[in-house]
This record gives structure tokens, sequence and C-alpha cells, in this order.
């Protein structure tokens, strides 16, 4: 059994890849203003623990909306950094990588608090993944974190500060901005852990 996670970079899928260990990470930039800081940090996290590195480059930026994109919210933004169907977006490239690379499971980082977003969402979770299963291949799509906060997937992988600190949240830039949604999500896991973030 081959698995895969769609690796962003962030504190979460850092989090579950020192946990579950994929045999390969995928790190896609879709055209979003956090890319080439979230390829760095993925990257480093994947040349630490060893983790085969797949890097997918497809622009569309021309269908984003919010922080993500550099632009106003859509009016149908639940948050700032929504950008339509993103997740699914994501998890259809990095399932065309895994039939590639003979992957059976893909894992995704969705948390227990990301249903704040319909697509972070258990239900979501699961009917993508009966679509992709109904389809050649027969991928399967979990999200091992799901039952987790930030703070919990943290303590419950046990991914020491080194690996965790090469994360990077931000939705806005490369480097953090210190203002967007991911960044003070970021700053509140850490002081959360027990970690000065400032």
């Amino acid at each position: 059994m081959r698995r895969a996670l769609l690796l962003s970079g962030g504190m979460d899928s850092t989090s579950i890849a020192y946990w579950r260990k994929p045999d390969l990470a995928i790190t896609i930039d879709y055209g979003h203003k956090a890319a080439e800081g979230e390829i760095r940090a993925a990257s480093a996290v994947c040349n630490t623990l060893g983790i085969e590195h797949r890097i997918i480059r497809c622009d569309l930026s021309a269908l984003g909306s919010g922080d993500l994109a550099g632009k106003e919210a859509d009016p149908h933004a639940p948050a700032s950094e929504w950008w339509p169907y993103r997740n699914q977006m994501l998890v259809t490239i990095a399932a065309m990588e895994c039939i590639k690379q003979g992957i059976d499971v893909l894992e995704i980082g969705a948390l227990r608090t990301d249903g704040f977003h319909a697509d972070g969402r258990k239900d979501f979770v699961d009917a993508l993944s009966d679509l992709l299963a109904m389809q050649e291949g027969g991928l399967v799509l979990e999200a091992p974190a799901a039952e987790y906060t930030a703070e919990e997937l943290v303590k419950v992988s046990s991914v020491p500060m080194d690996v965790l600190a090469w994360s990077h949240s931000c939705h806005r830039s490369d480097y953090a901005c210190g203002y967007c949604r991911g960044c003070q999500k970021h700053y509140l896991t850490m002081k959360a852990i027990g970690i000065d973030p400032y």
C-alpha cells in the first residue's frame, strides 16, 4: 500500500508528514501568492525526513480570489482566504500524479476545525474519495487528522520543532505577513504548544 500526502508546507501537513511518513509528498503551485514559500517549506521538510517530493506547477491565478490570489474576496467567501473549489482542485491535480506514481491512498491535512469551510468537512472528504475510487486507478482519499485540532495534531504527531519550524502558513506572501488568517493560526498554535512565536 503506497501513500502520498498533499503537502502544502503548512503546520498541519508538515505534522502529518512527520507522523505518517508517506511514500511521496506532492506540493502544488496553482498560481497562489504563497506558492514559493510553501514549496521552500515542503522541500525542506521532505529533505529532512527523506520523503520523495514532487512539485506540480499549474497557474490557475485567473480563477482565484481572496488573500491567496491577492484579490478581493469573492461574495461567496466565508473567509478572506477562500479560493473557489480549491481543495477539490488540489486533490484532483494530486490524484493525477498519484496514478502515475502507483499510489493507493492520498492523504490531505483536513482537521476537525476545518469544517468552517465546506471542503474541509468529513462528508466532503468522503464524497471526493468515493468519486476518485469509482474511476480508473481506484485511488482512496483520507484525512488522517480529521479528528484533531492543529494543537492536538502537533502533539499526536510528535513532530520535533526543528521540522515544524520549516512550516509556512501565510496566505499572502512567500514570507509570513503576520496578519492573515494563516499566520494568525500559526501563531496561536505555536503559543498553544508552549512556543513563543514572536
